[in-house]
C-alpha cells in the first residue's frame, strides 16, 4: 500500500490538503512533527509522498519547505493543493474568554490571528507550539496543557473534545495556504496545459545585475512568474538562492529553453517539478512564445546549419 506522509498530527491544515489528494484517502497516512522529519521520511523511502505546506496568501513562503527542498537529496513536486484557512480559539471545557491568560499554536496562524487578539484579548502571552493541531491536542484529557486555549482549525478542536470559544478569528477572511506533495525523483507528471515548475537558482557570484541575469532568461521568452522568493544559502552572510515558480511544463518549449538558459549563467539549478496549477488557472503565452514559435525558430536554424560543408 502507498504511504503518504504529511506535517502532522492529525487535525492539521496539511492533513487537509493531503485528504484533497485522491489517492491518499484510502491510503495509510503517517503525521510527522516537523516539515524537515516529513521530507527525510520521503528521502529515506519511509513514505511514497509527503504534503507540506510551502506558501501562505498572508505571510508568504514558509521558509522550512523552501530550505528543506533546496539541500539535501533531490525532490520533486508532484501535485499542489489550496486550502482555505479557518482558525478558531478553543479550550477545555470550563473556560471562558474572559479567563483566557495563555494561547498556544504555530507561528505562522499566530502571525494571521495578531489583530482579533489585540483587539479582543489583549493581555495574552502567545506560546508557540510545533502545530496549530498539536496546540490544541496539549489540551486534550492527557495532555500537557501549557496555554489556556488553542487556535487551531475546527476539526482539531473537534478531534481534541475542545470547546469553542471564538469562531472564524483570521484576520484576512479570504486567507488560503498552498501545500506541495512531493516525492522523490521518478516521473514527473504530464503537461495539462495549466502547469506551474519550480526552481532553485544558485548565482555564480553576487554582483549588480544578477538577479535581472537570471530573470531575463523568463523574460525573453515571455514566462510569467506566479512566485520569486530569496533565502539565504546558509554559506555566508549576503549569499542568497532564489526560490522560484513559473508557469509552465518542463515540456513547454519556452520553458525548456528557459532552463537551459538558466543552466548555463547559475552556479547550480535545482529543478523541484513541474506539475498541475491547483487553481486549474491556464499558463499566460506571450505572443511568439507559443511552442509551435520555438519549434519553427529551430528548423530555421537547422536548415541554415544544414549548409555548412
Amino acid at each position: 500500500m502507498t504511504r503518504y506522509g504529511y506535517f502532522g498530527p492529525s487535525g492539521t491544515f496539511t492533513e487537509m490538503a493531503l485528504l484533497d489528494w485522491p489517492p491518499a484517502r484510502d491510503a495509510e497516512r503517517v503525521p510527522f512533527a516537523s516539515v524537515d522529519a516529513t521530507l527525510a521520511a520521503v528521502r529515506g523511502g519511509d513514505v511514497d509522498a509527503a504534503m507540506v505546506p510551502i506558501e501562505n496568501s498572508v505571510e508568504g513562503g514558509v521558509s522550512a519547505t523552501l530550505d528543506a527542498l533546496a539541500t539535501g537529496s533531490p525532490l520533486i513536486v508532484i501535485a499542489e493543493r489550496l486550502v482555505k484557512i479557518r482558525f478558531v480559539l478553543a479550550a477545555r471545557e470550563g473556560m471562558t474568554l474572559e479567563k483566557v491568560a495563555t494561547i498556544g499554536t504555530h507561528s505562522h496562524a499566530w502571525a494571521q490571528v495578531r489583530g482579533w487578539v489585540g483587539a479582543n484579548l489583549p493581555e495574552v502571552t502567545y506560546v508557540p507550539t510545533l502545530s496549530t493541531a498539536s496546540a490544541a491536542t496539549d489540551l486534550a484529557p492527557g495532555g500537557e496543557g501549557r496555554h489556556d486555549a488553542a487556535i487551531c482549525a475546527p476539526v482539531a478542536a473537534a478531534q481534541a473534545g475542545l470547546q469553542v470559544l471564538a469562531d472564524d478569528i483570521g484576520d484576512i477572511k479570504r486567507a488560503v495556504t498552498r501545500f506541495v506533495l512531493v516525492a522523490r525523483p521518478n516521473r514527473i507528471p504530464a503537461p495539462t496545459g495549466g502547469d506551474k515548475t519550480t526552481v532553485v537558482l544558485y548565482q555564480r557570484k553576487d554582483m549588480a545585475g544578477g538577479l535581472l541575469r537570471l530573470l531575463e532568461q523568463f523574460a525573453t521568452r515571455g514566462i510569467n512568474m506566479t512566485r520569486l522568493e530569496s533565502r539565504p544559502t546558509k554559506h555566508s552572510m549576503g549569499d542568497y538562492c532564489f526560490s522560484v515558480d513559473i508557469e509552465g511544463h518542463v515540456l513547454d518549449e519556452r520553458v525548456g529553453e528557459a532552463l537551459t538558459g538558466l543552466k548555463r549563467v547559475c552556479a547550480e539549478v535545482v529543478f523541484l517539478g513541474s506539475y498541475a496549477r491547483a487553481d486549474n488557472g491556464r499558463a499566460q503565452v506571450a505572443p511568439f512564445n507559443g511552442d509551435d514559435d520555438f519549434r519553427a525558430a529551430a528548423r530555421w536554424l537547422d536548415a541554415i546549419r544544414d549548409l555548412v560543408q
